[in-house]
C-alpha cells in the first residue's frame, strides 16, 4: 500500500508514515499488518521508536470490546474514523489503540521491542529507559522496555491526556513503515477477557521471531496447535506448515 512521506525536520531523514487509508481495514486484518511496524514519538527532542510484536483486534458485536459497551464521550474515538487514536487507563496505566474500520472497531498495540536506526540511536533508548525505570530505579533490559501495553506507554511517554482521540502527528507521533512484515504469524486467544465474554476469539497476534518478549509468549511449554495457537499468514490463512518458520531468527534478550 502507498505511504506518504514525511520529515521530521530540517535535516532529519524521510519517513514511511503509514496513511490514514492503511487504517480503514477490518481490525483483526490492522492487527496483523501493524506487526512489524515502528512507532515514532518525537520527546525531548529525540525519535523514541519500538516495533510493533504483539496486537489484539477488537470488534463493535462481541463482547470483549469496550465499543459493546455503547457510545460515550470517552469512547468516542472508537466510532470516529480509522486511524484515530485510542487511549483509556488499565492495569495501573495508559493503553494505546488505533481505530479500524467501522465503528467501535479498534486495536490495542499490546507489546513492542525498542526500535535503533539512523533516526533513534543510543540517545533515544536512554531516554526511553529513564521514562520507564524497572522496580527500584534499576534500568530495565530492552527486551522488558516495552512488554506489555503498560511498559509501552510508559517508555514512550504516550499519555491518555495527551493523545486520546486525536489523529497521528507527523511531527510528533506516528505509525512508521521501515519494511519489516513477517510473513508468518502467531494467531491466539486475547489476554485479560473475562469469562463470558468472547474470550474464546482469536483476535492475539504475535510476531514469532518475537515471541518470548511479548506480554505471555504464546510458544512458553504446554502451548500446543491448534489448541492453544495456530500459524497464520499475514492474510488471515492458516499456514501450510503449523510449526516455527524456518527461516525466522528468533530475537535473543539483550
Amino acid at each position: 500500500m502507498k505511504n506518504l512521506m514525511h520529515q521530521a525536520g530540517p535535516g532529519s531523514p524521510q519517513f514511511h508514515m503509514l496513511e490514514n487509508a492503511f487504517f480503514n481495514r477490518d481490525s483483526p486484518a490492522l492487527a496483523r499488518a501493524l506487526i512489524g511496524k515502528v512507532l515514532r514519538r518525537r520527546w525531548k527532542n529525540q525519535w523514541l521508536s519500538a516495533r510493533i510484536i504483539e496486537t489484539e483486534a477488537y470488534r463493535l458485536e462481541e463482547k470483549g470490546s469496550h465499543a459493546s459497551l455503547g457510545y460515550t464521550h470517552k469512547r468516542r474515538a472508537l466510532f470516529m474514523d480509522g486511524g484515530t487514536i485510542y487511549m483509556y487507563y488499565s492495569r495501573g496505566g495508559d493503553s494505546f489503540n488505533i481505530s479500524a474500520a467501522g465503528p467501535g472497531n479498534a486495536v490495542l498495540i499490546k507489546s513492542a521491542y525498542p526500535w535503533i536506526d539512523a533516526v533513534a540511536g543510543p540517545e533515544a533508548l536512554a531516554l526511553m529507559q529513564a521514562q520507564n525505570p524497572g522496580p527500584g530505579g534499576i534500568m530495565r533490559p530492552l527486551h522488558r522496555l516495552c512488554a506489555g501495553q503498560v511498559q509501552l506507554c510508559r517508555a514512550l511517554a504516550l499519555r491518555v491526556p495527551d493523545w486520546d482521540a486525536h489523529a497521528f502527528d507527523p511531527g510528533e507521533l506516528f505509525v512508521d513503515d521501515v519494511g519489516e512484515s513477517p510473513e508468518i504469524l502467531i494467531q491466539t486467544t486475547r489476554l485479560g477477557i473475562t469469562a463470558g465474554r468472547d474470550e474464546h476469539l482469536p483476535y492475539r497476534f504475535v510476531d514469532p521471531a518475537y515471541a518470548k518478549f511479548c506480554t505471555r509468549n504464546p510458544l512458553r511449554r504446554g502451548q500446543t496447535t491448534p489448541e492453544h495457537f495456530c500459524w497464520i499468514d499475514r492474510d488471515g490463512n492458516i499456514a501450510s506448515h503449523q510449526g516455527f518458520p524456518p527461516d525466522v531468527v528468533p530475537i535473543t534478550e539483550s
